[in-house]
């Protein structure tokens, strides 16, 4: 069995920063594309980066400059640094996987629980 499991969340002042980390464990045998989304308030799901496993980066055109990600492949793991932070950043933040299980022939979509990040004074 597959879990993707985030921290690092919590309450943040404006202009500050947060890391959060995303890990897999697992049955995991290999893992391509990983990345982050967030989703506020009553608004749908939105990207914001993801990584490659060579480990290039592409970022949601709204974060390039205050956002940074960057896996560690021995660790199934994927993190994702805010700089700067504002109040439209609260959301919940998800990690999200593309993931070949051990014994199985295909990719399967993992998702993690959610990482609250609420930025306020």
């Amino acid at each position: 069995q597959v879990q993707l499991v985030e921290s690092g969340g919590g309450l943040v002042q404006p202009g500050g920063s947060v890391g959060l980390s995303c890990r897999g464990t697992g049955n995991i045998f290999n893992i391509r594309v990983m990345g982050w989304y967030r989703q506020k308030v009553g608004e749908a799901r939105e990207w914001i980066a993801s990584i490659t496993k060579p480990g290039v980066a592409t970022y949601a055109q709204s974060m390039i400059g205050r956002v940074n990600i960057n896996r560690d492949n021995d660790r199934n793991a994927v993190y994702l640094q805010i700089h700067n932070v504002e109040v439209d950043d609260t959301a919940l933040y998800y990690c999200h996987a593309n993931v070949l299980r051990t014994g199985s022939d295909y990719y399967k979509e993992f998702w993690g629980q959610g990482t609250q990040v609420t930025v306020s004074s």
